[in-house]
């Protein structure tokens, strides 16, 4: 599968890019690999899908899941003036 950045650019998905992104943000990695795992069951069979499909789906779950590493994440996005 194929993820669309953004900015148009076009790259693989690897799902240790939300294990990543999930332990930075204070989630533990357990619950990362179950995100990442999620995430992708949920995407399976397309052809590629936009990063900020991706993105949503991960707060999404973080959010039930996790609720201080989902704050933690959006306080992240808000200092780099991301929405």
């Amino acid at each position: 599968m194929k993820v669309t950045k953004a900015q148009g650019r076009v790259e693989e998905f690897l799902p240790e890019k939300i294990v990543v992104a999930v332990v930075k943000s204070g989630g533990s990695p357990a619950l990362a690999r179950e995100i990442a795992r999620e995430v992708e069951q949920g995407f399976k069979g397309r052809d590629s899908v936009a990063s900020s499909e991706i993105r949503s789906e991960v707060l999404k779950r973080l959010k039930s899941k996790d609720p201080n590493a989902y704050a933690s994440w959006l306080e992240f996005d808000k200092k780099r003036g991301k929405k």
